[in-house]
């Protein structure tokens, strides 16, 4: 890594969060006195926290009730691994290189109901990017079996191995920090949960996963992408999800 890079990454002090790992959303939002404590006190403006411990959306907005001195840009959730999901699925399908093909969309939550878009989504065919939808010939693919494959493949792993996809988290974590930090490539995008500011109709106020780009360590959400009538019912039906769970959790915390 050059000397600058390896500067401007010690300007940031990241904080990784596992949280109340492995337990029910009711009780992962009960936060013990220590721990509330901790979360008070900290008071680094230049905090970057990416939060892995699933319901893990939902889990950096209770981090934001609990650390208010944080700016609510500075908590993420991670749907990286996603998003790479979503990448390898559709350079499988083409048998290109995963690194030819960008700017799939993981929308709103790490969970079984995420949505993976592949609508933006393009592929470096040599003499520039060709958008995935006229490159695979198969809605129904895109619609369907790419959509499970994407939300199951956490599952399908531990069934195959037995073991977790620890090692695929931990990498997909350093490709969250390392962009976030450093900046996306010119042209591309990936997925973080973020705080809501109202784009494409989600409610504000929730973390929640969106196309972003990073610079100079603040990301911004991708503004005026096309939503169609399918891809408008999943993610609407995903934020549905994070209310529930926000307001399951809020019954805990207040």
């Amino acid at each position: 890594m050059e000397l600058t890079s390896r500067m401007k990454m010690a300007r940031f002090q990241t904080f990784w969060i596992q949280i109340w790992k492995n337990k029910p959303l009711d009780e992962s939002s009960q936060t013990s006195g220590d721990e509330n404590d901790i979360l008070l006190n900290i008071k680094i403006y230049d905090l970057t926290v990416l939060v892995v411990a699933n319901p893990a959306n939902t889990n950096a907005l209770i981090l934001k009730e609990y650390a208010p001195s944080i700016p609510e840009e500075n908590i993420t959730s991670l749907t990286r691994l996603d998003h790479n999901r979503a990448l390898s699925q559709i350079s499988e399908n083409l048998k290109v290189h995963v690194g030819d093909v960008r700017n799939a969309i993981i929308w709103g939550n790490h969970s079984s109901n995420l949505y993976p878009d592949a609508n933006h989504a393009t592929v470096d065919i040599g003499a520039g990017h060709k958008p995935v939808k006229e490159l695979i010939a198969d809605d129904q693919w895109l619609k369907t079996e790419f959509i499970t494959n994407v939300e199951q493949r956490g599952q399908a792993i531990v069934n195959a191995r037995r073991l977790s996809s620890a090692f695929s988290t931990a990498s997909a974590a350093c490709d969250h920090m390392r962009d976030w930090i450093l900046g996306t490539p010119k042209g591309t995008w990936v997925s973080m949960g973020v705080y809501s500011d109202g784009s494409y109709g989600i409610q504000p106020g929730l973390i929640y996963s969106f196309p972003v780009t990073c610079k100079k360590g603040e990301w911004s959400i991708v503004q005026g992408l096309k939503i169609d009538e399918f891809s408008r019912e999943k993610m609407d039906a995903v934020e549905r999800e994070l209310i529930e769970e926000k307001t399951m959790a809020y019954s805990c915390l207040h």
